[in-house]
């Protein structure tokens, strides 16, 4: 790396808090437009779950990103991207009448640009990653990378806090003035985009530049690729515990994969829905404040309690923290509209529960990757975790609509038993010793 701008607090925050505004818009913000837009439940977790492949697939064409030009380029160039579709998504965000809305009949078809436009952002933002993260292991000395892993981590949760709390609230803010649906959401992804340019500008300024890999290393490296990408695929599926290790992946968090595209339209809906009915205004209050902190509190007591307790030992606690707490919703389904501290109180466990459990998880992933060609066993780790989200969402919506809100928590609470289950068979896989503090490398 050469440049003139090379501290990390110039590049540090602002890359990892662009990292964050694309995914969270695709898999969170959608969620909420078609929702408030009058799209049907099952229409609007099918599509929004469809979101997720690029993450899902993004393994397949890693390599790629580090074959091709430099990492700088690619994020500079996915930065142009995510804006251009932030900016067409604002402009040309269709209009449905309020009568439509109101009755939950919009069609999906109306809005097959959007869609498009969210598929080239999901993509831009899988690309980001990649390159993102190996730009900053270029860029950064092994000291520094454990310097500054905290900020990174800090400012990618800065970004959800932005788009689950203040994009959410500038929205509902508008719709309590008398503000359209639609013009209300427009106005809240041009303030995402309007700051996405912003950042993509100051990249272009400040990023670090990279020294160009030769064209007789790029052709090795093109080699290595076809080799490698085969090798990983072999040695992975070869691995101690495979097929266990897959339905842990696959399974652990079901209900949450469930759970994660029904909550908005339960929270939203009317109480003839079966919704407790509060306003987006208060939606961004209770998910984009009181859940988003919970969850990160849970992310560090869970590492905490990880640490101390090593891997095998912390699974069954956590698998009940990510499981028991999703019993909230199904008592609010039952009780109905209540206040909105009781609501935020229990939204509050429920997020605290899994950012607790899901350090179990993110061990795990560690844990099964190690060995030889940790890195691309991570990779697609992280891509079974992707679809153990993306299939159960692709579904929530059609049962949810066959058996109302109170059937479909009940069902999550029956999927607990399941993740209970794969955790307990994982267990006795496991070092005990991997993961406690006093274990060194």
């Amino acid at each position: 790396m050469s440049s003139r701008y090379t501290h990390p607090w110039l590049w540090i925050p602002t890359l990892y808090f662009a990292e964050g505004i694309p995914y969270f818009i695709v898999n969170n913000i959608s969620v909420a437009i078609f929702t408030q837009m009058g799209v049907s439940n099952s229409q609007m977790a099918m599509f929004t779950s469809l979101l997720y492949l690029p993450w899902l697939l993004k393994p397949i064409w890693s390599p790629i990103v580090d074959i091709i030009g430099t990492k700088r380029r690619w994020i500079i160039g996915m930065q142009a991207l995510i804006a251009a579709a932030l900016i067409l998504l604002t402009i040309t965000l269709p209009h449905p009448d309020t009568a439509t809305i109101i009755a939950t009949q919009t069609p999906i078809s109306l809005f097959t640009l959007t869609l498009i436009l969210f598929v080239i952002t999901a993509f831009a933002s899988a690309t980001h990653d990649i390159s993102a993260d190996g730009f900053y292991m270029l860029a950064l000395n092994e000291h520094r990378q454990a310097q500054y892993v905290g900020l990174r981590s800090v400012f990618y949760r800065l970004s959800n806090i932005f788009c689950n709390s203040l994009l959410v609230l500038i929205a509902g803010r508008l719709e309590k003035g008398g503000t359209s649906v639609p013009v209300a959401w427009q106005i809240s992804l041009a303030t995402a985009a309007a700051l996405f340019t912003l950042i993509a500008l100051w990249h272009n300024l400040f990023l670090p530049q990279e020294k160009e890999t030769s064209k007789e290393a790029t052709n090795k490296q093109w080699r290595d690729y076809v080799i490698d990408f085969g090798n990983t695929f072999v040695t992975f599926f070869k691995k101690p515990h495979i097929v266990v290790a897959l339905l842990f992946m696959l399974l652990f968090r079901l209900p949450e994969a469930f759970l994660l595209k029904i909550v908005t339209p339960f929270m939203l809906g009317t109480a003839e829905t079966g919704g407790i009915g509060i306003t987006l205004e208060q939606y961004g209050i209770v998910y984009g404040i009181a859940g988003v902190v919970a969850l990160l509190l849970g992310g560090i007591v869970g590492g905490l309690f990880a640490s101390w307790r090593g891997l095998r030992g912390s699974l069954w606690w956590m698998a009940l923290a990510i499981t028991l707490p999703d019993a909230v919703y199904l008592w609010l389904s039952w009780h109905g509209a209540t206040s909105l501290i009781w609501i935020a109180i229990a939204v509050a466990v429920e997020q605290f529960g899994y950012g607790f459990g899901f350090t179990a998880y993110m061990l795990y992933l560690m844990y099964f990757s190690t060995g030889e060609k940790q890195t691309s066993h991570y990779a697609l780790c992280t891509a079974f975790m992707a679809a153990g989200m993306m299939l159960p969402g692709m579904a929530a919506g059609y049962i949810q609509e066959s058996v109302g809100y109170t059937g479909f928590f009940i069902i999550v609470m029956c999927c607990c038993l399941i993740t209970l289950l794969v955790t307990e068979i994982i267990r006795r896989t496991v070092n005990p010793q991997y993961g406690k503090k006093e274990i060194k490398d």
